[in-house]
């Protein structure tokens, strides 16, 4: 059997292999109100027919200024619960585990009104400068991720993710260069690190599934955060109880990145070999063969597959054809799955 396609145990959540949905933006909230549309309810059950072992929803917001978009998922009231209950049924009915995002998009919000961040720094001409957050504003967000949490659970979802990563509010918090605080959610890791630690108490007090967190492993940029500081990071997330760490990089200022097949899975490495935390890979991994590689390698747990299941939501039965392991057909497919 390859190691891509055997399962994964996390806290009693068994995903039935090691390929992933990455979360993804679909835009797709016309009535700019956070609700579940018809194309949620196709796009992420399609995958799961597909047959990768977990979906993880789209950065989903868990208050209205921390949309990326005004057409971004929402989370942040009780409204948004029915639709999110509708979709976690479907994905489940078809053999996936059902993973959401929550997210806060900080100074890269393109809402309308105030957007907030831990300093007054926009992140390029092309976006509003946020106003910095008090520390009774850091305390609601905080709030507002647990009551999310709470939602997600009742939706049913399997999987909790954390975005710490991409240049959104937590990744903020984390970098240097886009925190210049300084009290005490600035200047040092640990102060930098605070509204994180914070948030993932607040959301291990009413989550006992499985929790990851997706981080930005490199700033690209003299000053910012590396992937050996975020070992460190890593540590103190596996410490409150994150189990698993979703290695990215990038996005948190403007850099120039060389972007090549797999060229993030050895920041997975750097974490996973110094933390013993279980990561998963993401960037550019597109081939059967590289994904087997990564997780026979042990350089990740699961692989995160993006634009490669927007483009074939199909690739798990492409890869186990590939790799010569045997995925179970949904059966209105059986006659032509082989």
């Amino acid at each position: 059997m390859a190691k891509l396609f055997e399962p994964l145990e996390i806290r009693g959540v068994t995903l039935r292999n090691r390929i992933v949905m990455s979360p993804m933006c679909m835009y797709s909230c016309p009535e700019q109100d956070g609700k579940v549309q018809d194309w949620h309810l196709v796009h992420y059950p399609s995958r799961a027919v597909g047959g990768a072992g977990l979906l993880i929803v789209e950065a989903t917001a868990v208050q209205p200024e921390g949309r990326i978009s005004n057409e971004d998922l929402g989370i942040w009231e009780d409204g948004h619960v029915e639709g999110l209950k509708h979709l976690t049924s479907l994905i489940r009915q078809h053999g996936a585990a059902a993973g959401i995002q929550l997210a806060h998009a900080g100074r890269k919000s393109e809402t309308d009104g105030d957007i907030f961040a831990p300093s007054a720094i926009a992140f390029s001409d092309r976006y509003k400068t946020p106003k910095e957050m008090t520390e009774n504003d850091i305390k609601k967000t905080v709030t507002a991720f647990r009551d999310a949490a709470v939602r997600a659970k009742e939706a049913g979802f399997d999987v909790i993710e954390l975005h710490g990563a991409h240049g959104y509010l937590l990744n903020e918090f984390l970098s240097p260069l886009s925190n210049r605080r300084t009290d005490r959610y600035g200047g040092s890791a640990d102060n930098r690190y605070r509204i994180v630690r914070e948030t993932i108490d607040a959301v291990r007090e009413v989550w006992d599934g499985p929790l990851f967190v997706r981080i930005s492993a490199s700033d690209y940029t003299d000053g910012g955060m590396t992937p050996e500081d975020y070992v460190q990071m890593a540590a103190w997330m596996k410490e409150q109880g994150v189990d698993l760490i979703d290695v990215s990089s990038g996005a948190v200022v403007p850099a120039r990145i060389s972007a090549y097949p797999g060229y993030q899975v050895p920041f997975s490495e750097t974490v996973r070999n110094g933390t013993d935390v279980m990561t998963g890979a993401v960037g550019l991994i597109e081939e059967p063969a590289h994904a087997e590689e990564i997780v026979q390698n042990g350089r990740a747990d699961l692989v995160l597959l993006g634009r490669e299941l927007l483009r074939d939501p199909y690739w798990p039965r492409r890869a186990a054809k590939e790799l010569g392991a045997e995925i179970q057909a949904p059966v209105q497919y059986g006659r032509g799955w082989n």
